[in-house]
């Protein structure tokens, strides 16, 4: 589907739509640390009318011990979990987190697979909105049932099988969006083993954002992800983080740049550790992408 809505909105923006029929705000503030977060900090406070989206519950789907730790849900499954939410074919979906987007992506990514390209993230997320002095509610919404339908494109995705069949032979380029450290293989504080798939570039997802948390101009971060790619085309790309979740921000920063999307690895780092027999690099790789 051709993507007529922005990927982005600003705070005022929203703002300014937030009491027009068919608008449908999910909170997706979470930490891999805690995952009780993002639903104590969303009954503190939050969007009037937000949603909230967990990313262990409503953004994943059933972990196994090869899976790695954020799968992709059953996308039935999470159809209607968005029906339920009320969200329908027409809807304009907005996803937010507090951490530059690095959560609210795996929504907006999710539902683009899904061919829905009526979905934004918060600019700045809940921060810019508080900055802005706008409001916010504990009240959790009761929204009206509807029917979302979708069917996911597997352009979008690229299993570990076919990542492992490409490595080395130059069929896609494979992008690490941890941050460097943990791309190197210096530290590795939540999966069993450190380091890189082999021949992946690192192009930490941090990078996208301003010091303020919001994304760098589209004319900025196409200059980034075009350096960074060198000759390989941006659709000839494959993404992945440690599980899935935050390589979605590079993605993003692709359509906020204006260059077509790449590829989810979706099990990610996680996934491919977990198999003693998958290699695994240390240090920088040739080339490898500047923060």
């Amino acid at each position: 589907m051709t993507q007529s809505f922005s990927p982005l909105i600003a705070p005022a923006a929203l703002a300014a739509r937030l009491a027009e029929p068919g608008w449908a705000v999910f909170d997706c503030r979470h930490r891999l640390a805690d995952h009780g977060y993002g639903r104590r900090v969303y009954a503190e406070g939050h969007l009037p009318g937000a949603r909230f989206a967990d990313t262990e519950e409503h953004l994943s789907g059933r972990k196994t011990a090869r899976s790695g730790r954020h799968p992709l849900p059953d996308w039935g499954a999470f159809s209607a979990w968005l029906g339920a939410q009320g969200v329908g074919p027409e809807s304009r979906v907005v996803a937010y987190d507090d951490a530059g987007g690095a959560i609210a992506s795996r929504l907006w990514f999710m539902l683009r697979v899904l061919g829905h390209d009526r979905v934004a993230v918060l600019d700045g997320g809940f921060p810019a909105w508080q900055r802005a002095d706008l409001p916010s509610g504990n009240t959790p919404p009761a929204p009206r049932p509807a029917r979302f339908t979708g069917r996911p494109d597997p352009a979008l995705l690229l299993e570990q099988e076919a990542v492992a069949a490409s490595c080395g032979k130059g069929d896609w380029l494979l992008v690490d969006a941890r941050a460097a450290e943990r791309y190197r293989g210096d530290t590795e504080p939540i999966d069993p083993r450190p380091g890189h798939i082999p021949g992946a570039i690192n192009l930490p997802f941090a990078g996208n954002l301003t010091p303020e948390g919001t994304f760098l101009p589209p004319a900025r971060l196409r200059e980034r992800l075009l350096a960074a790619y060198g000759p390989v085309p941006p659709e000839r790309t494959v993404h992945y983080c440690g599980s899935g979740v935050t390589a979605c921000h590079n993605l993003l920063a692709h359509a906020v740049a204006g260059l077509p999307l790449g590829r989810l690895f979706p099990g990610s780092w996680s996934q491919w550790c977990a198999d003693p027999a998958r290699p695994a690099a240390l240090g920088e790789a040739p080339g490898a992408a500047a923060p």
